[in-house]
């Protein structure tokens, strides 16, 4: 029972270890720098009036249904609702596009269908390696529909086709999610502040 014990907290203590590793390597001028810029195109889609667009597979799903209803009803301060939708949460549609065309399409046909010039699409994928989320991001450059995406690992290809790209530097699939959800969260507090100090 002892050894169970100290192997528990061992896994505990290595998993603080690693998270902490990667969030005090990405905390820096250039990090900071990259956020803001993420951060100002995500602003200018909605002052335009604009919309936001999500999409990503398995957890990163999850994140995207979080990050777009953080927008859409409130984060943590009062503010008008902003124009945010995930294309993870119409089941019909998904499995309609899986069942009829094929599931590389099920972000790109919902995308053509829904957006306009110069809306906002957010992949997020901590591979960057999904042929849902490449099809996607290409889609939106057809679109003419701006693209930021939150990856991982090396970034895949999915780096050099989105116009802004935020990557988490682990191969671990754990720690890229939890860095995904706080920049979401860090984002979601940028606007709160925005729009409640707006004069």
């Amino acid at each position: 029972m002892n050894k169970n014990i100290k192997k528990q907290e061992k896994i505990i203590l290595n998993s603080f270890k690693n998270h902490i590793k990667i969030f005090n390597y990405l905390n820096s001028a250039k990090t900071i720098s990259k956020i803001n810029k993420i951060f100002l195109l995500i602003l200018k889609t909605l002052k335009s009036n604009n919309s936001i667009f999500w999409c990503g597979n398995g957890g990163s799903a999850s994140d995207t249904q979080h990050l777009s209803t953080e927008l859409v009803a409130r984060y943590e301060k009062e503010r008008k609702p902003l124009r945010s939708i995930s294309l993870n949460t119409d089941t019909s549609a998904l499995t309609a596009i899986a069942n009829d065309y094929d599931y590389s399409e099920v972000f790109s046909r919902q995308l053509e269908a829904l957006s306009k010039k110069n809306d906002l699409l957010i992949v997020i994928s901590t591979s960057g390696k999904s042929k849902n989320i490449i099809n996607v991001l290409k889609k939106a450059k057809k679109l003419k529909v701006k693209s930021v995406a939150f990856l991982g690992n090396n970034g895949g290809a999915s780096i050099k086709i989105a116009d802004l790209s935020f990557v988490v530097p682990s191969n671990v699939t754990a720690r890229i999610q939890e860095f995904h959800i706080f920049l979401g969260h860090l984002i979601c507090e940028l606007l709160d502040n925005y729009y409640t100090n707006k004069k």
